[in-house]
């Protein structure tokens, strides 16, 4: 094998879906401009609108057509599908990387557990991220054990789950694809968690403070265990993807805006909302009579993720589907943005006081690092999980009570939407925001407890590419 390159090499894998591709992408750059790796980036994807070193290849692997999969099939099962049939396209690249260059390591995200045996037999150290949290770590190490020794669905489970150092995680707070324990998905979901402690070290895009017992855990397990790393808050440093216009337009309204009077309301790239939630959620912004942006997508009243492998489809869509009048009584103090908004520039500015969102992880993070706080509307994946660990642990965020069929009335939307923007318990929820944004912050630079375990983790790669 030729040795043409003299800095250790790393490949980054990341599965389908641009809340997968987003922080894979930025931990490349991390390793490549602050460590001096080189790397190659695998994506079944466009990359997001974004300038990559050039110390970064890219290479795309091919989407399988997955043909007998049923229209309705979950995107969990879709994603490990993919990845089931894609082992021998990576072999492949792999084959071609290991001629000219000497892999220092592999890294995959939550879904890449069955590349793992491939990768092992050519004796590559393989390296597993969690995109989200120590909390999510720790659920799906023991999953396994809960469904071999748990019977009946979850959700009615009678007392809550405890893991060490996490809050307590009731039933029907546990990952949404695994609800229905007869499922398809709840099976691959189970079968990817049974690797995740066979990986040689793990990676955690969350940092020390926000999770201090969950930390302090997993820095003291042992027991032969592979090491974990917290090297967040992990954030997209580039460009949001959408139109430049769509860009101009969101930030040109928020400058005519004082600080600190809009509330962003954002599902990520994937989340919709039923026709009758997109109403009462229209309805309650009305009635709080608070300034906001509002990313609409429009309603499915079969899934929650529709757009999950295409977020810009809704895109030319009219806003019939919104209470009538609402535009109207609200032109003065909204704006709708179809969608894709420029979620990054919004949570970033002055005017931006709190966001309604998904809990998607990578979207809790910017809002982390922006000192802005939360209402929680989890919607899929592991978001429930999320807002127990924000509203009842860190305590950043509000809860709206959803009512009957889990719709949240419009009352309560302009209750829980007040309460954040005026309230005593918005006040607290921002002060412990400002305290998370400042821990945020020290942890990424030299010296900081993420900062250094990212260091630490680089040495054992430079390490064993010497060896």
């Amino acid at each position: 094998m030729a040795d043409t390159n003299p800095s250790p090499h790393v490949v980054v894998v990341a599965s389908p879906g641009m809340g997968h591709v987003t922080p894979l992408a930025g931990l490349a750059k991390l390793l490549v401009l602050r460590h001096h790796l080189t790397a190659t980036l695998v994506t079944f994807s466009d990359l997001p609108a974004c300038s990559l070193p050039s110390s970064i290849s890219t290479v795309q692997l091919p989407i399988p057509l997955l043909d007998d999969l049923p229209p309705n099939t979950h995107f969990v099962t879709r994603i490990c599908q993919t990845i089931a049939h894609s082992v021998s396209p990576l072999r492949e690249i792999l084959i071609t990387l290991r001629r000219t260059t000497r892999i220092a390591a592999v890294i995959f995200d939550l879904f890449g557990s069955d590349f793992l045996s491939m990768v092992k037999e050519f004796g590559i150290p393989s390296y597993l991220f969690i995109t989200s949290n120590y909390f999510f770590l720790s659920f799906m190490l023991h999953l396994p054990t809960l469904d071999e020794t748990t019977s009946g669905e979850f959700r009615n489970l009678s007392e809550p789950l405890r893991l060490p150092g996490c809050v307590p995680l009731n039933g029907e707070d546990f990952l949404e694809p695994i609800q229905e324990r007869e499922s398809e998905v709840c099976s691959w979901v189970v079968h990817i968690s049974r690797n995740y402690d066979l990986f040689d070290g793990t990676l955690v895009n969350s940092f020390e403070a926000i999770e201090a017992d969950a930390a302090k855990f997993y820095k003291k397990r042992g027991n032969g265990k592979p090491h974990v790393w917290p090297i967040g808050p992990l954030t997209w440093s580039g460009s949001d993807k959408g139109t430049e216009e769509s860009s101009h337009k969101c930030i040109e309204w928020l400058n005519r805006q004082s600080s600190e009077s809009v509330v962003f309301i954002c599902f990520g790239s994937a989340g919709t909302l039923s026709l009758e939630q997109t109403q009462e959620l229209a309805l309650g912004l009305d009635m709080s009579g608070q300034r906001f942006i509002w990313v609409v997508r429009v309603p499915n009243d079969t899934e929650l993720i529709s757009s999950y492998f295409n977020p810009k489809q809704n895109g030319d869509d009219c806003l019939g589907f919104l209470p009538e009048g609402f535009v109207e009584r609200t032109k003065d103090r909204g704006m709708m943005v179809r969608s894709w908004g420029p979620q990054r520039e919004v949570l970033s500015h002055y005017a931006t006081a709190g966001f309604v969102s998904h809990c998607g992880w990578n979207s809790t993070l910017e809002s982390l690092v922006n000192g802005v706080p939360m209402i929680a509307w989890p919607l899929y994946a592991e978001q429930r999980m999320n807002e127990v660990l924000l509203v009842e642990g860190v305590k950043v965020a509000l809860k709206p009570k959803a009512g009957v069929n889990g719709v949240v009335r419009r009352e309560e939307v302009a209750k829980v939407v007040k309460e954040l923007m005026e309230g005593e318990e918005g006040k607290e929820v921002r002060r412990r925001m400002q305290e998370m944004k400042e821990e945020a912050a020290r942890a990424v630079v030299k010296e900081g407890s993420s900062y250094k375990a990212i260091e630490e983790m680089v040495s054992l790669l430079k390490d064993s590419v010497v060896a």
